[in-house]
């Protein structure tokens, strides 16, 4: 496959990767702080159902196509930035796991308070809370990683 196609589906799904991360964050967050159930309830599916969509699949096109990248390009997987970026990478996917994990609960009981007409249970919070962060140092790892893509420092 030509190098620079390659690229530009690397750099698309990591747009995708980081931008559905953020969206889901950025609605998750608000819909929460509003205490509102019913629309926390419909935000939750949706931000499940994003994460499945987008974020499990350029989570494995990632990979791929930056192997393919920087053996075309003749970088050693050893090199600095790469070695870096991999190590953040994995950092971020094990944060994710259990928020994927989390999420399903999260909608799950937001969808039968809201269906009750019922307060959210303390248990929610908790695992709100946890959600939150588990997020910051995702976001913090994917952030580094943007720069080590463009940069490529020694």
């Amino acid at each position: 496959m030509d190098y620079v196609v390659v690229k530009w589906v690397h750099i698309l799904s990591s747009t995708f990767l980081f931008g559905t991360g953020i969206g889901s964050a950025w609605y998750m967050l608000f819909a929460n702080m509003s205490r509102d159930v019913r629309a926390i309830a419909v935000v939750s599916k949706y931000v499940v159902i994003a994460d499945w969509l987008f974020t499990a699949t350029t989570a494995v096109v990632q990979p791929a196509t930056g192997y393919y990248m920087a053996h075309r390009a003749g970088y050693p997987l050893g090199s600095f930035w790469i070695m870096w970026s991999i190590m953040l990478y994995v950092l971020a996917g094990a944060c994710w796991l259990p928020v994927v994990w989390l999420q399903m609960r999260l909608r799950d009981m937001a969808a039968l308070a809201a269906r009750d007409g019922t307060p959210l249970p303390a248990l929610y919070w908790k695992y709100f809370r946890t959600w939150v962060a588990l997020g910051v140092p995702a976001f913090i790892a994917f952030v580094v990683i943007f720069w080590f893509m463009v940069a490529k420092p020694a």
